[in-house]
């Protein structure tokens, strides 16, 4: 536990920003031969676009993709480019939440602040934009809660709630929305948060879904920011082609 004192009583006057991208799945939903983050998607790989939104935005001290030990692909399309912000940690989980932890840890191993902001963000969201990062960030920054936040699309579709493969009831709407990434919190409240939810190594934990969840496990309540529907996570078959059209159409009207 790294004993994050609140807010108001243990920041640096200028905390730094960082990302972390957990980068290790193996993306069995996505019916692929390798890791769905390095499927070409646009003429490079997937997780490529995704890092570069974020080196677009000249407002980080840097960032860390926590990848598993014996993937060796990453390194290599990294050393493609010279200028890029992010290193590499092999320190992937067999979860989630689990590589999220051993990335944060990573970095204040490397002696980054406890009271840094960090954005989290998913290697599958490859369409997240430079715009998005920073009106996350500009949120966060100006919110006199100070705890962070997170990118979210209210829900557009009705809900329902299911029993047995039927409709067992319609839910209300109004007050839910998609949680989406980056989520944005201070490095040593996020560890803290984690560590304070149990096993995070065991896939049936439904606790902790996202970053988000484990602050709110808290008492916090993180500030949520208007995404966009285009910035989904590439996770079935189908949402390949999707990608792939919209990074076309960027191009192209770009």
């Amino acid at each position: 536990m790294t004993n994050a004192q609140p807010a108001e009583n243990n920041l640096e006057k200028n905390p730094k920003l960082w990302v972390l991208i957990p980068c290790g799945g193996n993306g069995s939903r996505a019916q692929t031969d390798i890791p769905k983050q390095y499927r070409v998607i646009a003429g490079k790989a997937m997780v490529m676009h995704t890092l570069a939104a974020f080196e677009q935005v000249k407002r980080f001290a840097g960032g860390l993709v926590v990848i598993a030990k014996e993937d060796d692909q990453l390194p290599e399309l990294l050393k493609v480019n010279k200028n890029t912000i992010f290193s590499i940690a092999l320190q992937a989980g067999n979860t989630r939440a689990t590589t999220v932890f051993n990335g944060l840890k990573a970095l204040l191993g490397q002696g980054v602040a406890a009271t840094d902001w960090v954005l989290v963000h998913d290697a599958a969201r490859c369409l997240i934009t430079p715009e998005q990062i920073n009106a996350l960030i500009d949120a966060c920054l100006n919110d006199d809660g100070a705890v962070g936040g997170l990118l979210a699309l209210p829900l557009p579709d009705t809900l329902k709630s299911e029993s047995a493969g039927r409709v067992a009831a319609t839910l209300g709407r109004s007050d839910k929305w998609l949680a989406q990434t980056p989520q944005m919190f201070r490095i040593g409240a996020l560890i803290d948060a984690l560590a304070a939810a149990g096993d995070l190594s065991d896939p049936a934990n439904a606790l902790i879904t996202d970053e988000s969840s484990a602050m709110e496990r808290l008492g916090h309540a993180p500030k949520l920011v208007r995404g966009s529907a285009q910035n989904f996570k590439v996770t079935y078959p189908e949402d390949f082609a999707l990608a792939e059209a919209v990074l076309q159409n960027r191009k192209h009207s770009g």
